[in-house]
């Protein structure tokens, strides 16, 4: 076909307007997005001001007080004492009153801390003489730490996950679980979390030793994130493996080796040098086998099936560890092989999940509040399984409950866990399976039930913790059935891809 020049000129000029307009409304899209975000962003950041305002564990209540007093107890010690002492026991350093028992980097940013509070107010860290300071400058500046943290370290890679994906943040932002542990409750969980979430961008993104990286920190900052460390392991090996040859293997190998060692090497270098013994009691208090199988009313398998036997009053510590350790091994191992064969970001996310939960379901001394690591999977797999994935994040935030009792959170809890269901069901699809259905009615009318019976139900003298312990076994049952489900979608899939 042949054009007229005047025809060409035309023709062109079309396609340049319409050129135009896709990306002027491309731009106007990309710019809503940004506005609704952050939108999203401070509607969460008022929620956690909101929750900082009310109480926080311990107080009012000494001598020990709570998480708070320990946080505030460790930039004492680190401020005051030398690096080698942090995690001795001493006339100083009283390990019996809230031994630091996080890893190194926790220890430097305690120490960072340390360094604003008394530049604030030497009150804050006086040594022995600032236990239990709770006045109201001190909340302020315990509680701006936290949301200072969160805004950089926990929302950025958070926020850069569902932007790549072009999902909706506000499920995300507004999970309870981690505003009323960090901002009610207080701790730093949104650091080690924030530097997982890191790691796993960058491995989305094929920055392997980047990622890398951040996941080390990760590990050196809260311990518990080795419950994450599995699936990096099989998901970084299985992409060596699968170069096409074997030079190309051992390079990126040894690139990620190198990101991996040199990371711990500089955060544990003090520790080091002179004397590479000191890290013996640096790694004694950071993995405490004294201190039991659990910690109050957890909803682990071990407190859930303990109405029926005692296993810790049962086996010695010894075998106790090691039937914890081959229990979770036998119950997370097959996905991380499957991880392992098929590297792939589906299987990632999934092996995430059911790594963290296996562990928090059948690991040894497992707290309440380590429900966040596989909440934190749950969240990256919000794009992706919307419905069950919320299902659990609002489980796993009514699994709190007896420490919410304990630390008089209980409105900020039920506030919170109402507003996330929600804006969930506003989001939510309607359930197509009628057995889907039956189960969600079942689920929210036993959380209600029991929240209600325990609130106008006095326990009987011989059963004091019946509630806990019945919220333990409710919560342990939906893990359980949460954990069973996330299997059959993997290995579903598998048979999918293997059969075509």
């Amino acid at each position: 076909m042949v054009f007229s020049c005047e025809a060409l000129k035309k023709k062109i000029t079309k396609e340049l307007n319409a050129s135009h307009v896709v990306s002027s409304s491309r731009r106007s899209e990309s710019s809503s997005l940004r506005g609704f975000t952050l939108l999203v962003v401070a509607v969460g950041l008022v929620v956690r001001w909101a929750v900082a305002v009310g109480p926080h564990s311990g107080q009012g209540r000494p001598p020990m007080f709570g998480d708070y007093e320990a946080q505030r107890h460790w930039q004492e010690v680190t401020l005051e004492l030398p690096l080698r002492q942090w995690y001795a026991n001493s006339s100083r350093n009283d390990l019996g009153y809230w031994g630091l028992d996080y890893p190194p980097l926790t220890a430097y940013h305690s120490w960072a801390l340390g360094h604003a509070a008394r530049a604030l107010d030497p009150a804050f860290v006086a040594p022995h003489h600032s236990r239990g300071v709770e006045h109201d400058v001190h909340r302020l500046f315990m509680r701006a730490s936290v949301l200072v943290a969160e805004l950089a370290v926990y929302l950025p890679p958070l926020l850069l996950y569902t932007r790549d994906l072009k999902t909706n943040p506000v499920l995300a932002v507004l999970y309870p679980g981690l505003i009323l542990i960090d901002h009610g409750h207080f701790q730093y969980n949104c650091i080690s979390l924030g530097l997982t979430l890191a790691a796993v961008v960058a491995l989305k993104r094929r920055r392997l030793a980047l990622g890398s990286v951040f996941f080390s920190l990760a590990i050196n900052y809260k311990q518990m994130s080795l419950y994450h460390s599995l699936p990096f392991f099989c998901y970084l090996l299985g992409v060596c493996l699968r170069q096409p040859t074997w030079a190309a293997a051992l390079s990126k190998l040894v690139k990620i080796a190198l990101a991996v060692v040199l990371t711990f090497a500089f955060v544990w270098a003090p520790f080091l040098y002179p004397n590479p013994a000191d890290v013996l009691q640096v790694l004694h208090r950071i993995f405490p086998v004294a201190r039991g199988l659990y910690e109050d009313k957890v909803a682990s398998s071990w407190c859930a099936i303990s109405v029926v036997v005692k296993v810790q009053n049962v086996l010695p510590r010894t075998w106790l560890t090691l039937l914890c350790l081959v229990t979770t091994l036998g119950v997370v191992l097959p996905s991380n092989l499957l991880l392992l064969r098929q590297p792939n970001n589906k299987n990632l996310l999934l092996s995430l999940f059911i790594s963290s939960l296996g562990f928090f379901l059948f690991s040894y001394h497992v707290h309440e509040k380590s429900i966040l690591l596989p909440a934190t999977a749950a969240i990256l797999l919000l794009p992706h399984h919307l419905v069950s994935a919320t299902w659990f994040l609002a489980i796993s935030t009514y699994s709190l409950l007896p420490l919410m009792v304990k630390d008089k959170m209980v409105v900020q809890w039920a506030a919170l866990l109402v507003l996330f269901v929600a804006v969930a069901a506003k989001m939510m699809p309607p359930a197509n399976s009628a057995f889907l259905r039956t189960a969600r009615k079942i689920s929210l009318g036993g959380s209600i039930f029991l929240v209600l019976a325990q609130a106008v139900v006095t326990p009987p003298q011989r059963y004091p913790d019946i509630f806990p312990l019945l919220n333990s076994i409710f919560s342990c049952a939906h893990f359980l059935g949460f954990l069973i489900y996330a299997y059959w979608v993997q290995f579903r899939t598998e048979s999918k891809q293997h059969a075509n």
